[in-house]
């Protein structure tokens, strides 16, 4: 399949292979809109035509150089389309999250030099006018929605003529695939955000391997539904793939919708985060326990069924025709609600928890975990759909064309050709990340047999003041699985014992309270209540069992508040900002170490 070589030629392919009515659709007025392959095309020559006669892209293709285009919107059809359209002339687009603080934004706008920034919605356009003034290289401001006082981004496909288009071919032409195609700005847990440069051979070659190892099959009937942001690689990378196999992409109007888009859109293949699967569970697991008589019995006799479901080895003759029943009668209802269509999810971003993983997979929703980091475009490792390809609780097979080797401490380490060009401006930083042509992960894991499973987070592991080492992150994920925990963070660096501070999952702890006459008011209320805390000490006490005793909770803090995005503590991609929380409960941690 080696006709790519830049990353929009995989939107040429597709037009000479499997040219669409519905290259891309999105939501329009409460309809879905689709937009075919010619006519994306079409928008997309204009749009570099016009980016172009604005003074953006031919330069001189050293990164320094080259020009850079801020794009800071949630999944619509004009992110591919600005995306393509900047790689078609030496652009380098910066895809920056919307909930990006001012502060942050400023920093990037301004370590990248931007010239041109591109929006969608009110509130990040103020942002971006608010820092404005402070960034001396940014030429215009141009906005996805029609608004005064704002530069349509359509204008810039207002009066393009032949010869501009012309001249687009021969600059297209000189673009290669060791130019830089993207720099992507990872939040990371501390410090200023870092740039990822990436060329278009990182990202094709991640494409093309990603195809085969999976493997993704061309399918012109296919279709997903995009919802995770994709200034996020992983769904950026997905929807290359998608386009280069065939698959219509419909874009999910918001996160809050994605349970009726998913019904209405009939997706075939979606990538999402763990986090959003533990969400879509306990919704399923709240109904079930709504249920009264024989249709409750039968719920969590099905549930039941699947939590001892292994892909690998078979539970045996009686097993199985139980497990076909659970899935006639109860997952039916779970496929259902996926739009009854899906051939595979794609889960990656942070650890799944393997009880998930199996009772997805029993329910005939085949769910496969990968793994890697932006700095290498990403995928490093993913579950495959061939039999033996998958391992709950790993990230699958080394994908090929990657070579992977541990160091002494356990950390993985990449070699091949989807390693970054580097950190923008970062060359010391560069140095310590890629040694050998080896990029270090700063991840730590094990090879079980041909299975990569990753056990922690090097940055994140700590030493209690005794010096024993611990790894929150499986001691967070055993202890997510029961119904009563929504979120935990396992604290104790420097400390004598491990502690975690615990939120709870209301919808579960209303239900115990019931069960056990007392009254909920508030949240707030519910956390102090001693008999609500006697019940969480029991809970981890049970847990506490799985672990050696320096990684033991021995104290715990109840919070009434779920973390998020926007109060602070998760990262975009949803993962724990710990020094963040850490700040915030200041308090709650003294009173565990008091």
């Amino acid at each position: 399949m080696n006709e790519h070589s830049r990353i929009f030629d995989f939107m040429y392919y597709q037009l000479e292979h499997f040219p669409k009515t519905d290259m891309f659709a999105a939501k329009v007025n409460n309809v879905w809109e689709p937009i075919s392959t010619a006519e994306t095309i079409a928008m997309v020559n204009r749009l570099s035509a016009g980016l172009i006669k604005i003074g953006v892209g031919e330069n001189d293709m050293t990164v320094n150089k080259q020009d850079k285009v801020a794009l800071i919107s949630r999944n619509r059809p004009e992110w591919l389309m600005l995306d393509m359209a900047c790689q078609q002339i030496g652009a380098i687009l910066c895809p920056i999250y919307p909930t990006t603080n001012v502060n942050e934004l400023e920093f990037i706008f301004n370590d990248a030099e931007i010239k041109i920034a591109f929006v969608s919605g009110n509130d990040i356009l103020q942002k971006v006018n608010d820092i404005k003034s402070k960034v001396p290289s940014l030429q215009d401001v141009y906005y996805f929605d029609v608004a005064d006082g704002v530069k349509f981004w359509k204008d810039l496909l207002i009066n393009i003529t032949d010869d501009d288009l012309q001249n687009l071919e021969l600059i297209k032409a000189s673009i290669k695939a060791h130019h830089c195609a993207t720099i992507i700005y990872t939040s990371g847990t501390t410090g200023f955000p870092k740039g990822v440069m990436l060329s278009h051979r990182n990202i094709v070659s991640n494409v093309e391997n990603g195809k085969i190892s999976f493997p993704f099959s061309d399918n012109p009937e296919g279709r997903t539904l995009s919802f995770l942001p994709l200034n996020h690689i992983f769904e950026r990378l997905a929807s290359y793939i998608f386009m280069s196999s065939g698959h219509s992409i419909y874009f999910a109007e918001s996160m809050e919708s994605i349970g009726e888009n998913l019904k209405e859109v009939k997706p075939t293949v979606f990538c999402t985060v763990p986090r959003l699967l533990e969400k879509v569970y306990e919704k399923i697991m709240a109904k079930g326990a709504e249920l009264t008589g024989v249709k409750k019995q039968l719920f969590f006799w099905a549930v039941n069924l699947a939590n001892k479901y292994d892909n690998l080895n078979s539970g045996g003759l009686s097993y199985n025709l139980q497990l076909a029943l659970a899935n006639k009668l109860i997952f039916n209802k779970w496929r259902e609600a996926l739009g009854n269509n899906i051939s595979y999810i794609i889960t990656g971003g942070a650890a799944c928890q393997v009880r998930l993983l199996r009772i997805f997979n029993a329910a005939q929703i085949p769910i496969f975990e990968g793994y890697g980091p932006t700095e290498n475009s990403p995928v490093i490792s993913v579950n495959r759909r061939e039999k033996g390809g998958m391992k709950f609780g790993t990230v699958g097979p080394v994908m090929e064309g990657q070579e992977v080797k541990l160091l002494e401490d356990g950390e993985i380490c990449v070699k091949g050709p989807s390693v970054m060009m580097g950190y923008y401006k970062r060359p010391e930083l560069t140095a310590e990340t890629i040694k050998d042509g080896w990029l270090l992960t700063g991840d730590v894991g094990v090879f079980e047999g041909k299975f990569l499973k990753i056990t922690d987070r090097k940055k994140e592991l700590f030493k209690t003041s005794g010096g024993k080492y611990v790894a929150p992150q499986p001691i967070e994920n055993k202890m997510k699985e029961s119904p009563f925990v929504e979120q935990i963070i396992i604290i104790g660096a420097e400390e004598k014992f491990v502690g975690a501070l615990i939120v709870p999952s209301m919808p579960s702890l209303k239900e115990w309270m019931r069960s056990q006459d007392i009254p909920f008011t508030t949240a707030e209320d519910a956390v102090h209540n001693p008999k609500v805390r006697g019940l969480y000490k029991e809970l981890i006490e049970s847990f506490n069992k799985f672990f050696n005793h320096v990684e033991q909770v021995k104290k715990f803090e109840l919070l009434p508040n779920e973390w998020t995005i926007e109060s602070g503590e998760l990262t975009p991609t949803l993962k724990l900002k710990r020094k963040v929380i850490m700040e915030k409960y200041k308090p709650a941690l003294e009173r565990i170490y008091k």
